[in-house]
């Protein structure tokens, strides 16, 4: 317990709380203000809950806290009575109630903030079954469940997104190799179109290709429209099935329903409602009420001790007694109509208890019967949710099963005569790469062939004009097999588009106007920027010469005045060399006594003679080393042993020292000269 303490009173000093609490002052707290600390945290969590508890009613303080804590999932410690004492604790701020909820909250701070943020939008509204029939609720609902569903994806895609290390660094890397590709493909693009030009009527090739390009989006386009009206269609068979489904059960609910029978069904609902009002409420009330009388009672009296259980044991058997005595004078009586009452009493004692258990079980049923029922809705619902149909019952389950074998013969003839084209397809894909290899091959050939004659390319603007005449001509078929059906659609279209024409038709003529300056406009471009290409073009050939000449030039001057400085170096060198050499020359040649020694050589000389005696003495000196070396060592060794019994002795005077005498003193002087004497 103080260890968990001791972790709470850390977590609320540190941020975001600082509360500046120690374990005395935190263990002092009053309930009230224990309960702020965990609102305190609480709003931390959720910050809804920033609350001050003096202005709320402690029954909303427990409300909020208990749905809150229900939310994070904290389970209390110990079974259902406990947790009337958990909730009897908080309201009331007991510190073992609260110690563990706060040492549980700061344990978990981030996560708990998380999921309170997440229950804020992943809590389902329980919807009752009865108000899902009607169409508007059951669609709001449906559009409900559908966002929190969009939420939940959403959420774990921002998850994945941060906990996926994306930087800004490859982003950008990313972009700069998008940016490159799209020059290279601008490049290609402008070489195609280099290549196309030399084609005869490329312009109406270009036109054509457009035009089916144009086609096919339109197509697209039109087979989107086809799938979306497929798929509102079958949406909307699938309700209508769901609602012919409802009426065949409603009406197949109301086909039994004569008078007769809802009479009497009514009856006996009302039998059952007026029993459980009139008799087996009451009842249970009074039991009730005579168990929460004694409770009072028992709480009223002051606390008993040993001697007041004996007395009550004492009186308890007294009255046992009494009962037993009575029992055995009403039996000597042996009244027969008394008898026969006992009878009667005891079998309509028997039939009470029978007829209040079954209404017990009739009660349990039906509440079972409703869970049942509310079950079967959430189950529906699911199913609608994931295939949209409803779940089949009796003999449509079984027409079911009989299409499902059906079914499944048919796919599994369908299953073999798919691994047969599988099989094929590997073989035809095989001779395909086998065709592909020998055709670029082939190709290979024919372009070193046409580089050759001087023809490069011929072959494929050949291809080209080719796959355009095979597109053109696939189009026409297209266009041959569509006509029909566009024919009508044509005739609405220039209806709406002569309607369009009269309301544009101020709107093209200024249209027209700026379309000419465009094109004024855009040739004026196009020239400039020809003419610009070919200067630049010209300058940027210019400038690449003379900066290979510059970077030639400036490689020459480099190397040049290395050359130079290294000379310089050398022969300054030199010069410092020459001039040594000519000061030692003369002070070697000069008369002067003096000025020689002053020489070089002089100097050396002189140095090695030193050196030599030197050596000379060091000699000397380690031969008398080498020869006083073992004596030495034998005298150090005898000062070592000396230097121990001297040590000896002395530990041992001062341990006698209050013993001995003054000739013993005497004795030891004598004994240590002879020593000296004997080392020396």
């Amino acid at each position: 317990m103080s260890d968990q303490i001791k972790f709470i009173v850390d977590n609320l000093n540190k941020e975001p709380f600082r509360k500046n609490y120690n374990l005395i002052t935190f263990d002092s707290l009053e309930p009230m203000q224990l309960l702020q600390v965990l609102s305190d945290v609480l709003a931390e969590i959720d910050p809804k809950q920033v609350v001050d508890i003096r202005e709320e009613m402690p029954e909303q303080t427990a409300k909020r806290m208990l749905s809150l804590l229900g939310i994070l999932k904290y389970r209390p410690p110990g079974n259902a009575t406990d947790m009337s004492n958990f909730r009897q604790g908080l309201v009331i701020g007991s510190k073992p109630v609260i110690y563990p909820v706060l040492h549980w909250l700061l344990q978990r701070t981030n996560e708990l903030k998380k999921r309170a943020y997440l229950a804020r939008f992943l809590i389902k509204l329980e919807v009752p079954s009865e108000f899902l029939q009607d169409e508007t609720v059951a669609d709001t609902n449906k559009q409900y469940e559908d966002l929190m569903e969009a939420f939940k994806t959403l959420h774990k895609e921002c998850e994945q997104l941060k906990t996926s290390g994306f930087s800004t660094a490859e982003i950008r890397r990313d972009i700069s190799a998008m940016e490159e590709e799209k020059d290279q493909l601008i490049k290609r693009v402008e070489r195609l179109k280099k290549r196309v030009e030399t084609v005869q009527n490329h312009q109406r090739m270009l036109k054509i290709a457009r035009q089916l390009r144009v086609e096919k989006e339109r197509e697209e386009f039109l087979a989107q429209q086809k799938q979306e009206q497929k798929n509102q269609l079958f949406h909307a068979v699938q309700r209508l099935q769901r609602i012919q489904n409802q009426l065949k059960s409603m009406r197949h609910a109301a086909a039994d329903a004569k008078p007769e029978s809802l009479m009497k069904r009514l009856e006996e609902e009302i039998k059952f409602n007026s029993y459980m009002v009139t008799e087996k409420f009451p009842k249970e009330l009074e039991n009730k009420k005579k168990e929460l009388h004694f409770l009072q009672k028992v709480v009223s009296e002051p606390a008993m001790g040993h001697s007041d259980l004996l007395e009550l044991e004492s009186k308890i058997n007294e009255i046992n007694t009494q009962i037993s005595q009575l029992i055995e004078k009403k039996m000597m009586r042996n009244e027969p109509i008394e008898g026969k009452l006992s009878l009667y009493r005891q079998q309509a004692s028997i039939i009470s208890r029978k007829k209040e258990a079954k209404a017990e079980e009739l009660q349990e049923a039906k509440e079972k019967l409703a869970n049942l029922e509310r079950e079967v809705s959430v189950k529906t619902n699911q199913t609608r949710e994931f295939d949209g149909t409803e779940v089949l019952k009796g003999d449509e389950f079984k027409r079911y099963v009989s299409k499902l074998r059906s079914k499944s013969t048919v796919f599994k003839k369908k299953h073999q005569i798919i691994a047969e084209f599988k099989a094929e397809f590997g073989l035809l894909q095989r001779t395909e790469e086998l065709l592909k290899q020998r055709h670029e091959n082939i190709q290979h050939q024919l372009q070193t062939i046409e580089e050759k004659k001087g023809i490069s390319g011929y072959s494929y603007t050949q291809e080209e004009l080719e796959r355009v005449s095979a597109l053109k001509s696939e189009v026409d078929e297209v266009k041959g097999r569509t006509l029909d059906d566009m024919s009508e659609m044509v005739k609405r279209l220039n209806s709406l588009v002569s309607e369009k024409k009269s309301a544009l038709a101020p709107v093209i003529k200024e249209l027209r106007q700026l379309r000419q300056k465009c094109q004024e406009l855009t040739q004026e471009c196009d020239e400039k920027k020809s003419q610009y290409d070919s200067c630049a073009a010209g300058l940027e050939s210019n400038r690449s010469k003379l900066e290979q000449e510059v970077r030639g030039l400036r490689e020459e001057c480099l190397q040049d005045e290395s050359r130079y400085h290294y000379t310089n170096c050398m022969i300054k060198n030199l010069e410092v060399q020459l001039c040594r050499a000519t000061d030692e020359m003369k002070t070697y040649v000069s008369s002067d006594q003096q000025e020689k020694r002053k020489a070089i050589r002089e100097q050396y000389t002189k140095n090695i003679a030193e050196q030599e005696n030197l050596g000379k003495k060091l000699r000397e000196k380690q031969k008398a080393v080498r020869e006083s070396h073992g004596p030495n060592m034998k005298q150090v060794k005898m000062w070592r042993d000396f230097e121990q019994l001297m040590e000896c002795k002395k530990q041992c005077f001062l341990k006698q020292q209050s013993q001995t005498s003054i000739g013993q003193r005497n004795l030891l002087g004598i004994h240590i000269s002879c020593f000296e004497e004997t080392f020396i």
